[in-house]
């Protein structure tokens, strides 16, 4: 049986790669992000009568139950959701304006906590959901300057493990991954780059999904395939 995927920043980078694994897959897929057009254009070619395009700014909770509402509207359940939307703030700690920190934790923590106050209503009546919050390997590492962005991982990668065992009880299981360093458009405005995918991010999540690993397990099964493939 198909699942219905509902995927935050899916305009670019790791959340359009999954939603094209899950429309290969044959499932149907609620894109989210601010812009819908970059969404149907990172999308372009796809399935159509098995996506939903939908804006959302997850930094609004208001925006994000409204999105919840067309998903089910469009699909009448939500079986994955993927927090995914994020983006980063590099620079020395001391440096960074209070506005700068307050406006990545609105993101990249409060974006995830709003998306998924949203969907566990939704989840909980059917007892049975899962939701993969895409955390990052400075959610586990403290990085240099990378620390506004370290701490709100951090929490995704508590909150993760504290909500799991609150929902378990209703067929919801909670899972952060945390991806080590792989080309996408991240850093783009920070003119930094890094070298080539370590993982596919994108088969990553999707290997989590169907095989309901933990993150750590799933790292390091992740890590383990890829060395295997490029031997």
């Amino acid at each position: 049986m198909s699942k219905v995927w509902f995927i935050t920043g899916a305009g670019s980078g790791i959340g359009a790669a999954t939603a094209r694994a899950a429309l290969g897959a044959g499932d149907r897929v609620v894109a989210t992000g601010r812009n819908p057009d970059k969404i149907r254009n990172a999308l372009r070619g796809v399935a159509s009568d098995r996506l939903a395009v939908v804006q959302l700014d997850v930094a609004d909770a208001i925006q994000a139950k409204a999105a919840v509402d067309r998903a089910m509207e469009a699909f009448g359940r939500i079986d994955v959701l993927v927090n995914n939307a994020g983006y980063s703030l590099l620079g020395n700690f001391e440096e960074l304006t209070t506005a700068e920190i307050d406006g990545l934790i609105s993101t990249n923590l409060h974006g995830v906590v709003h998306v998924m106050r949203a969907v566990i209503p939704v989840m909980r009546k059917r007892r049975s959901g899962r939701i993969i919050n895409v955390s990052s390997l400075a959610g586990i590492i403290g990085f240099k300057h990378c620390g506004a962005y370290s701490a709100a991982k951090f929490a995704v990668e508590g909150l993760s493990q504290s909500v799991a065992q609150e929902v378990a009880q209703f067929g919801i299981r909670v899972t952060a991954v945390a991806p080590g360093f792989f080309r996408t458009d991240l850093l783009d405005d920070q003119n930094a780059r890094y070298g080539s995918s370590t993982i596919d991010a994108a088969w990553l999540v999707m290997l989590l999904f169907r095989n309901g690993a933990n993150s750590l397990e799933a790292l390091r099964a992740g890590l383990g395939s890829e060395e295997r493939r490029r031997a």
